[in-house]
């Protein structure tokens, strides 16, 4: 929880800021204080607070390290709605969206970074985030579509490719980092899933209401790995984005696995999830418009003028298979019912139940404002 009272560097945004213009928040009279209001895609989802100007406490990533604190905007979340209230974002949200009020956007206009950044989704688990990072000149690159109804990073896909099977086709995806794992709607998900599953040697797995994914496969006993067939999407301008590890790996209550093709079935947005980032650094160039992506293992990116990487873990074999209960990103929370996933996720307080009094003000980050959690959470309107 973040408590204004405890910030030394921590205040509300006055209803007389520019931030707070009358067509698009409103001003809290009690708190005389700007307000807002968001709305998600998905379920109900809804978040209602004030706005808060706060440093976040960065630091230059090269030989010789340097700091910086820069003032931000965010969003305390006091009031929550639909899937914040069954454990989506426990540890709020980090804003990296298009929008002018996001934390790339707020950096590139102090001058802080350039306005484009990177992530890098590792193997193991490990990840970073570079601010100004627009990638090399030897990544994958496809345009963003721009004067799409809600700004997105959103891109075209032209073929995929399920081992040797490759099919044309013409849709387009948001890239989402904050989406655990990847919707598609069909024809792109019949496609997927069904050359998939013909190319699997495992028994299929009945289906399990527990389970978000369509098509499991079972483990024996005695297995320690499994071959997979290769997935590929080419993306518009004709570079492919091979996936890594398309699949998930569930623990059942007899102790037996299964393993699952991470996809889902949409009803409405194509989402490219983090789980299909897995792998890359991926670089989202404001600036030119154009999402770049390169395989790497997140440790070699960036190293010190000793040789070490600046990373305070310790690096473990990407082969190795990790426990099930990490598999289970946190915001993937269902509604407490039983599950065969070994996992345990936090859940958030009904609206109200920790409500502040007027001199004090506890509440959910929301750092302005772009990505959520594995039933897409994508922003409607603020």
């Amino acid at each position: 929880m973040y408590s204004l009272d405890t910030s030394s560097t921590g205040m509300t945004v006055p209803c007389n800021s520019t931030m707070c213009d009358a067509r698009r928040r409103a001003c809290s009279a009690s708190r005389k204080a700007c307000a807002y209001e968001v709305s998600y895609l998905s379920g109900n989802t809804s978040s209602t607070g004030l706005l808060v100007e706060d440093v976040l406490h960065l630091a230059t990533d090269d030989s010789q390290q340097k700091v910086v604190d820069a003032p931000i905007t965010l969003g305390c979340g006091i009031v929550q709605t639909g899937g914040f209230l069954d454990g989506a974002a426990p540890n709020g949200l980090f804003g990296l969206g298009m929008d002018t009020i996001s934390v790339p956007s707020t950096l590139a206009s102090k001058g802080l970074a350039a306005n484009s950044f990177s992530m890098c989704f590792g193997n193991d688990g490990v990840g970073r985030i570079v601010f100004g990072d627009k990638g090399s000149t030897d990544q994958g690159e496809t345009p963003f579509n721009l004067h799409q109804l809600h700004p997105a990073y959103n891109i075209s896909i032209t073929q995929i490719a399920v081992g040797e099977n490759i099919t044309d086709v013409d849709f387009t995806a948001i890239f989402d980092s904050g989406t655990s794992f990847t919707y598609v709607n069909d024809p792109a998900y019949s496609i997927i899933t069904e050359n998939f599953n013909s190319r699997v040697q495992q028994p299929r797995y009945p289906s399990d209401s527990q389970i978000p994914f369509e098509f499991c496969y079972n483990l024996s006993p005695n297995e320690t790995g499994f071959d997979m067939p290769s997935l590929n999407l080419t993306m518009k301008g004709g570079d492919p984005f091979s996936i890594t590890n398309p699949s998930e790996i569930f623990q059942l209550s007899n102790n037996r696995y299964i393993y699952c093709l991470a996809v889902v079935k949409s009803g409405d947005v194509n989402i490219i999830g983090q789980n299909f980032m897995t792998g890359y650094r991926v670089v989202f160039n404001r600036e030119n418009m154009t999402l770049g992506w390169k395989p790497s293992n997140c440790y070699d990116d960036v190293q010190t003028k000793n040789g070490s990487n600046t990373l305070p873990v310790n690096q473990r074999n990407g082969t190795q298979a990790p426990s099930p209960s990490t598999l289970v990103p946190e915001a993937t929370s269902g509604k407490g019912s039983t599950s065969p996933v070994a996992t345990a996720i936090p859940t958030q307080s009904p609206p109200g139940s920790n409500a502040p009094d007027s001199n004090s003000i506890s509440c959910k980050i929301l750092v302005f404002l772009f990505c959520l959690l594995s039933h897409y959470l994508i922003i409607l309107s603020y």
